[in-house]
């Protein structure tokens, strides 16, 4: 990364939102080639305020050395819009999913060997603070406590020390930023909707900012299926996302209590449902429903058979037989 210039651009022009074009509003942007950019995704649609927050903490964790943590339901675009503020500023990222079982050797590296010597590999944390990339740790929530607090160090910009390698000091580069995920705010699932998910450490969880993202507006919602499936119909899409907007109700339940239903319509499961309601088209020719055939295909079949009734007589009552 020593060698990667950096240049400045108008957040307009770099995420394609509507905010005025002036040297308050810029975001520095990597030229040139880089590895490990995530892959661009050209239907994806920012929402100005969780991009605000995001960039935000970009700016000021060039100084304090917090962390990012963004939690909300699955499927509300908690990793998605990550990757693409990664892609957009053409930024190298190193993705890990997390699991109870994890401990630091799989984030920090271990010994491997190679035509008979033994040899020492990076884990993607190490490639992270020794090359200076985003490092995302989807799903933390799922991370051993223990585990977790091993990690306060580095949210504190302290070096990685690796005893297994001969004591090497990994210094953390100046653009290595630490981000992740997860279904919960850090303080155990309260609702019975996300097994496996833990309460994490309090000296962990305060070492990083921690942001709500809930699923998108409609409007958004809209833009995103008349980009990725242009020839559902407007007014199927407005129907398909009311009909979201219901199913999410019914999973998240009110007031801390477990939901009705135990499967969501998040916005991929959404476009999932749309694009394939238009492939199955032909499926109209053997008195079968498209839209119905769909949905099973895209979230149904998953649900209890209790569940899936629910969804079907949703869709009846806003779509009609």
């Amino acid at each position: 990364m020593s060698n990667v210039t950096k240049k400045a651009r108008y957040i307009a022009d770099v995420f394609g939102i509507n905010v005025p074009r002036n040297n308050d509003l810029v975001v520095e942007v990597y030229d040139g080639k880089v590895d490990f950019v995530p892959k661009l995704d050209k239907d994806f649609r920012f929402r100005p305020e969780l991009l605000g927050d995001i960039l935000a903490w970009l700016r000021v964790s060039e100084t304090l050395k917090d962390g990012l943590f963004l939690t909300g339901p699955t499927g509300s675009g908690k990793s998605s819009i990550l990757t693409q503020i990664a892609a957009r500023m053409n930024r190298p990222m190193q993705r890990v999913t997390a699991h109870s079982r994890m401990e630091m050797p799989e984030l920090i590296g271990h010994h491997i060997v190679m035509d008979g010597d033994l040899m020492w590999q990076d884990g993607p944390l190490t490639i992270a603070m020794r090359h200076g990339h985003m490092f995302l740790l989807d799903e933390m929530d799922l991370l051993d406590p223990a585990t977790a607090a091993g990690l306060n160090g580095i949210l504190e910009g302290a070096p990685l020390m690796i005893p297994e390698n001969g004591g090497e000091v990994v210094e953390p580069h100046e653009d290595f930023r630490f981000v992740a995920t997860g279904n919960t705010n850090g303080g155990g699932d309260r609702t019975g909707l996300f097994q496996g998910t833990l309460q994490q450490n309090a000296a962990f969880m305060d070492r990083m900012w921690v942001v709500e993202v809930g699923y998108a507006v409609p409007e958004v919602e809209k833009e995103i299926l008349s980009s990725v499936c242009p020839s559902v119909p407007d007014y199927v899409a407005d129907t398909m996302i009311e009909i979201a907007n219901e199913v999410r109700g019914l999973f998240m339940g009110k007031d801390g209590n477990p939901g009705a239903i135990e499967v969501t319509l998040s916005t991929r499961t959404l476009v999932r449902w749309a694009t394939l309601s238009w492939f199955f088209q032909g499926k109209k020719e053997q008195g079968i429903n498209p839209i119905n055939y769909a949905l099973d295909r895209a979230l149904a079949n998953r649900a209890s058979p209790e569940t899936k009734t629910a969804l079907h007589e949703i869709v009846q009552r806003h779509f009609g037989k």
